[in-house]
């Protein structure tokens, strides 16, 4: 097989998301998934509220799994984790992959402003939270087939570290640096997403040196769980391509 994929989730996000994409990948492709402190299986680990310290922890976790060599897939807030990640491991990284993210943690025209969410978690609690959140991700809203299993795993999330990672995103900014990124990327946006919009995927796709644009259509913010079949096709073309 190839080098492998590392996964890294988003916002109230965990490492289970990516297993309606194993059947896709076995023999073909190696994926390493990861769950961030505070989240999915780590949610007893100590919440961070820095981005740049999340990607310190992929790096150490992914070398402690004995990963020396990867492509590198962000979702969301992994997106942002993912560009910190290239700035500090880029000689061990082969190819990005950009996935319903953008070059600023405040986005413009974000389902709802991050002070809002920080004060609707403290008001709602980290369940109803999570559930609310997670319907957001699909043009389905609550109806959509994997809503379910993608609300199970942000509930798993700790309230700390909910507030945590907006804390982090809010903070963020990786406009300035797009030009560092300076490996073969793939920008990856459905056309229905109500958490980034076309112009921060625009960003992304004209900034970034060495780009490829998939604007999948019909799709909200998890394009892998509404589409898992089409998104894991153009990942293995993408990480198949031969540079010219």
């Amino acid at each position: 097989m190839s080098t492998p994929l590392v996964l890294v989730h988003g916002f109230m996000g965990g490492s289970g998301q990516w297993n309606c994409l194993r059947p896709f990948f076995d023999g073909k492709l190696e994926i390493v998934a990861v769950d961030l402190p505070g989240f999915g299986e780590n949610n007893r680990l100590t919440a961070i509220n820095k981005i740049g310290a999340f990607a310190d922890w992929v790096i150490e976790e992914i070398r402690g799994r004995g990963v020396e060599r990867y492509a590198l897939l962000g979702h969301s807030m992994g997106g942002m984790i993912a560009q910190e990640i290239v700035r500090r491991d880029r000689d061990a990284i082969e190819r990005l992959i950009l996935y319903s993210t953008g070059s600023v943690g405040t986005v413009p025209g974000r389902v709802e402003t991050m002070e809002d969410s920080k004060r609707r978690a403290k008001a709602d609690g980290a369940v109803a939270t999570a559930r609310r959140i997670s319907a957001t991700w699909f043009l389905q809203g609550e109806e959509a087939v994997r809503y379910k299993a993608c609300a199970a795993i942000a509930e798993l999330a700790s309230l700390p570290a909910i507030l945590a990672g907006l804390d982090a995103m809010e903070a963020w900014s990786g406009r300035e640096a797009l030009g560092d990124l300076d490996l073969e990327t793939l920008v990856l946006w459905g056309d229905r997403d109500r958490t980034y919009s076309w112009e921060q995927t625009h960003v992304l796709w004209s900034e970034i040196p060495d780009t490829r644009l998939a604007v999948l259509p019909a799709c909200a913010h998890a394009v892998h769980m509404e589409k898992p079949a089409l998104f894991a096709d153009l990942l293995l073309d993408f990480l198949a391509h031969q540079p010219e």
